[in-house]
């Protein structure tokens, strides 16, 4: 039961996890690439869309990461465990940057990109600033659940 949940919950990181993380780091260049061609033609804009799109489903799917990873952590007998706590602590710090920081941004940068108004370099700046935070967060989530560091489980 316990390799049943810990496989389900590695699948669920990375079909949930690793396409939003790649989808929000392809965001701002595509924000100044749709900016730069505006002029010529609208497709480049229907990518950008495309990105935030998969980035709002992705984040949604998200959700059943930490839902399988408590189901694991209590098969395992490990809920107590310093690196489980921080492995959550880290999640919802992941997930506030996300929900707080990235996607809004995105939208505004669409919008912003939808009404032909000016792109500042630092807005993409910042909105890839707050998409490394993001990915820095679940990269060191991900080691903590593979290396599990004090852990006697041995699973």
């Amino acid at each position: 039961m316990t390799k049943i949940l810990l496989s389900l919950h590695v699948l669920a990181a990375i079909v949930a996890i690793g396409p939003v993380t790649v989808a929000a780091s392809m965001f701002p260049p595509a924000a100044r690439s749709a900016h730069a061609a505006a002029a010529e033609s609208s497709a480049d804009l229907g990518t950008v869309r495309l990105l935030h799109r998969i980035c709002r489903v992705y984040a949604t799917m998200g959700l059943a990461v930490p839902v399988f990873g408590f189901a694991t952590a209590a098969v395992m007998g490990v809920l107590d465990s310093g690196w489980l706590t921080a492995s959550i602590g880290l999640t919802a710090a992941a997930a506030g940057v996300l929900v707080a920081f990235v996607l809004p941004r995105q939208g505004e940068l669409i919008d912003s990109l939808g009404a032909s108004k000016a792109l500042e370099r630092s807005d993409t700046a910042q909105l890839a600033m707050f998409t490394g935070v993001f990915n820095l967060l679940w990269a060191t989530v991900t080691i903590l659940m593979i290396v599990r560091p004090g852990s006697t489980t041995g699973a």
